[in-house]
């Protein structure tokens, strides 16, 4: 197991540090799968029944769990073991990450055969949770060292492999499952277990080849003063502990849980809201949006999710992350304010565009924080400090949804408006949320010298 030790990771002199990128790119497009885990819902629930659900198949409510339980053990374990991940090295956080997330598969595989609900939260859930945190934090913090000349580029890198994983799961899950189901079997077991084996694979190859930079490493003809000359980036170091007694730390908590609750919500009832406001009833029905084209909508707002991790933590470097939020936050204001009006406009290329720039922020809010805590904290332990500010993730998977479905409930039952009307108070709540946001980011300045870790 020595291999697994960090000084054994220490790369030697010449290394190519694009190589990172590689075994970055190999754990995040394999944990990114979560994000496609619904495509299993419909068909656990028919285990028992096969081509229809059966009095004793799982309800959907109860198999939702399974993804809350996930993203919430992956702030969880990202924020407990933050600082293990820093002292151990990324080669044997990566290897545990990869144990975790496919045994997960594999518990699942047997709770689905056996038809016990509470082996899928344990495997896919719990075990594959941690598996996910674990894997979600210590390729950026590797990348944060090796790019010290370009942190929001690289962890941009890494962070878009998550938003893409969904989108290599999705088909290849509902390929296996149709490989493998028949007249006795819809195929999930077999399709879990062969997914656990290939993550598993991949994640381990990510794990070998990673590397971590020599003691005051730098890239060629780098120079740190003047790299951060006029820029929020410190020359100090902040410890983890030390971290979360500075108001930084809690301006930057309430910088990404805003974000990404206005975000969230949205992805969240994102095909349900585009068919109700341009539906036959408002629209007509030579512009109304049916389920087809609906879905169509979903696809392309994952495209700029993607795509927004790596183009905004990449422009966060040339005009730094204080400037790349005040845009996340003055734009998203803007933006959510007048969807309403171009709502009622009936313009649908509107709607979609004006999303498409909201979820690019969105996904650009996750890749550019933690270049954002590198430049306030150091990179001694910014691994540790990034996972316990993935809380604010599992805040807002929870905030999100609920004000955009309660509030949606309330005016459809209460209030009795259509269908067509009830997102736009939601919509000016939004922006409420992000003119918090915006504050709170305007707020953060350098963190006090008392909080920088003592150089013997």
């Amino acid at each position: 197991m020595t291999f697994l030790a960090r000084e054994n990771t220490i790369a030697k002199e010449g290394y190519n540090r694009w190589k990172v990128t590689l075994a970055a790119l190999s754990i995040h497009l394999c944990i990114g799968q979560i994000y496609a885990f619904s495509v299993f819902n419909q068909p656990l629930t028919k285990v028992n029944g096969i081509t229809e659900s059966a009095a004793s198949d799982w309800k959907l409510t109860t198999l939702g769990w399974i993804f809350s339980i996930a993203l919430f053990f992956l702030g969880a374990s990202a924020a407990i073991f933050g600082k293990w991940m820093e002292r151990v090295g990324p080669r044997k956080a990566m290897f545990v990450s990869a144990l975790c997330f496919s045994s997960g598969f594999m518990i699942s595989a047997l709770g689905v055969y056996l038809h016990i609900i509470w082996l899928l939260y344990l495997g896919s859930g719990v075990i594959g949770g941690i598996g996910l945190g674990l894997g979600y934090i210590s390729p950026v913090s590797t990348l944060i060292k090796w790019f010290p000349d370009r942190p929001g580029m690289a962890t941009g890198m890494a962070i878009m492999g998550f938003g893409g994983g969904a989108m290599i799961a999705s088909p290849l899950s509902v390929f296996l499952m149709k490989q493998f189901s028949n007249v006795q079997s819809v195929g999930v077991t077999q399709t879990f277990v062969v997914m656990g084996c290939l993550y598993f694979l991949l994640m381990m190859f990510g794990s070998f080849i990673v590397r971590v930079p020599a003691e005051n490493w730098k890239p060629k003809g780098f120079d740190s003063t003047k790299a951060t000359k006029g820029k929020l980036i410190t020359q100090s170091h902040v410890l983890a502990d030390e971290a979360i007694k500075t108001p930084q730390f809690y301006l930057l908590f309430g910088v990404l849980m805003l974000n990404v609750t206005a975000g969230i919500g949205v992805l969240g009832q994102a095909s349900v809201m585009i068919q109700e406001l341009f539906s036959v009833e408002s629209v007509g029905a030579s512009k109304a949006i049916n389920a087809t084209s609906a879905a169509g909508f979903v696809m392309l707002l994952s495209f700029f999710n993607m795509a927004g991790r790596f183009i905004w933590s990449s422009l966060s470097d040339k005009i730094g992350r204080k400037n790349t939020y005040t845009i996340f936050f003055t734009l998203g204001i803007l933006l959510y304010s007048t969807i309403p009006s171009i709502g009622g406009s009936g313009s649908v290329f509107l709607f979609i565009a004006a999303f498409a720039v909201i979820i690019s922020m969105y996904g650009g809010g996750f890749a550019t924080i933690p270049a954002y805590l590198r430049d306030l904290f150091g990179t001694k332990q910014v691994g540790a400090i990034h996972g316990r500010l993935l809380l604010a993730w599992s805040m807002a998977a929870i905030l999100g949804p609920v004000i955009i479905n309660y509030m949606r409930q309330y005016q459809i039952e209460v209030q009795g408006l259509p269908k067509s009307q009830v997102y736009s108070t939601t919509m000016y709540v939004m922006a409420g949320l992000l003119v918090i946001g915006l504050i709170c980011n305007l707020l953060v300045k350098p963190v006090d010298v008392k909080h920088n870790l003592k150089e013997d």
